[in-house]
């Protein structure tokens, strides 16, 4: 099956060589490029994109917000959207995962690694390493909004040990980490992860990273 993606930055020469590369490989095939986020959105929606490549700064609407529009909550049918950026932690690239992005790339990724990582996207995985994910709240972290006392805790439904899963994988830890620390099967902590992605209705674990820090169960820094 091809996967249909879309590339969407102000830079004409980008875009032009992330056609090249992904027009070369035999399942990716870009089905339209757009300059500004708005018109972005609209040839997602149109083209049946899988996969959207998005940048942050651009004219008429922002890629955050675009991000937003496309993946965000409440959007009855998401595309996936992995954000462009010059840095590897880019401030607003944690704005980005916050509004439904699926993960991030560095616009100088070598091409093997553009390739591979919209495969990753259009199966349905996360991208981003839960390790990178965890240095990049780790400097940001400072500014994310806490749920306060007199807001429902978040993780209410989970159990104790799944609240011990969820602290290990915003640690930054795989399920096989994850099983030889806590002595469990690594098929067992799979479920594990499932049911509190479930429970917590989230995409996938770089969600369950930031909710972690959002809601206070871990800091910046913490081990």
């Amino acid at each position: 099956m091809t996967i249909r993606v879309v590339v969407v930055d102000d830079q004409q020469l980008l875009r032009t060589g992330f056609r090249l590369i992904l027009n070369g490989e035999p399942d990716l095939e870009v089905v339209g490029e757009a300059g500004d986020g708005l018109a972005g959105v609209e040839l997602a929606r149109q083209r049946r994109a899988d996969v959207v490549l998005m940048d942050i700064r651009m004219p008429i609407l922002d890629g955050i917000e675009a991000t937003r529009s496309l993946a965000g909550p409440g959007v009855v049918d998401p595309i996936k959207v992995i954000i462009l950026t010059t840095f590897e932690l880019d401030e607003y690239v944690l704005d980005g995962l916050r509004a439904g992005a699926s993960g991030f790339l560095l616009k100088d990724t070598p091409a093997d690694e553009l390739v591979a990582a919209i495969r990753i996207i259009a199966a349905g995985e996360a991208l981003l390493a839960p390790s990178v994910t965890r240095r990049l709240l780790d400097r940001v972290g400072s500014r994310l909004p806490m749920v306060s006392a007199s807001q429902p805790a978040p993780f209410a439904d989970l159990t104790d040990r799944e609240i011990e899963v969820l602290r290990l994988v915003a640690k930054g830890l795989s399920n096989a980490e994850i099983a030889e620390r806590l002595v469990l099967s690594e098929a067992t902590v799979k479920t594990h992860v499932s049911h509190i992605l479930m429970k917590l209705d989230l995409r996938d674990r770089v969600q369950v990273v930031v909710l972690a820090y959002e809601s206070g169960l871990v800091e910046p820094g913490f081990d």
